[in-house]
């Protein structure tokens, strides 16, 4: 069964922090609100623990492609809470640098507009219809390549379409 929205409030940010290979280190206050887990169950856990599946595998295949190369990433992110439902968010990613090198992740997402979400949400399931035609190893790619037709028309990047919203 199909959990509930829970929506974010205007004022709040969520922010956490992980290690290079996205575990958590550090959590806020809101964090453990809006996923319903403690902090204590949060620390030391993949990020993907709030993963919803509703979320494409294009999408993280292009966050990753942007921290890797040392970018900031925005993103609207659909995450399940401990409890079954979700929560939308606009997500910013980046490195967390220390003497030129990046040694971790930080994460602060915020309320997302509604009319980008009415824009989001279909573009996500078609690609997710996408990558259930596909093998694993194409799922990202092929997925990525719908979204960047729809974007490229309007905009020159993908960060450009996704503040635009």
């Amino acid at each position: 069964m199909p959990g509930n929205e829970v929506s974010l409030s205007e004022n709040d940010l969520i922010v956490s922090k992980t290690d290079l290979q996205s575990l958590i280190t550090y959590a806020n206050a809101e964090f453990c609100n809006y996923s319903c887990y403690t902090l204590d169950e949060l620390l030391g856990q993949p990020h993907n623990l709030i993963r919803h599946e509703d979320m494409p595998r294009g999408v993280f295949q292009l966050m990753w492609e942007h921290l890797k190369r040392e970018e900031e990433f925005f993103g609207y992110i659909k995450n399940r809470r401990k409890d079954g439902d979700y929560y939308w968010t606009l997500a910013n990613v980046a490195p967390v640098m220390s003497n030129r090198e990046c040694i971790g992740y930080i994460s602060v997402r915020r309320q997302p507009k509604r009319t980008a979400l009415n824009i989001i949400e279909p573009l996500y399931s078609r690609m997710l219809a996408v990558e259930s035609r596909m093998n694993r190893e194409q799922q990202a790619a092929t997925s990525i390549q719908l979204m960047q037709q729809m974007f490229s028309r309007e905009h020159e990047s993908y960060a450009e379409f996704i503040l635009s919203l």
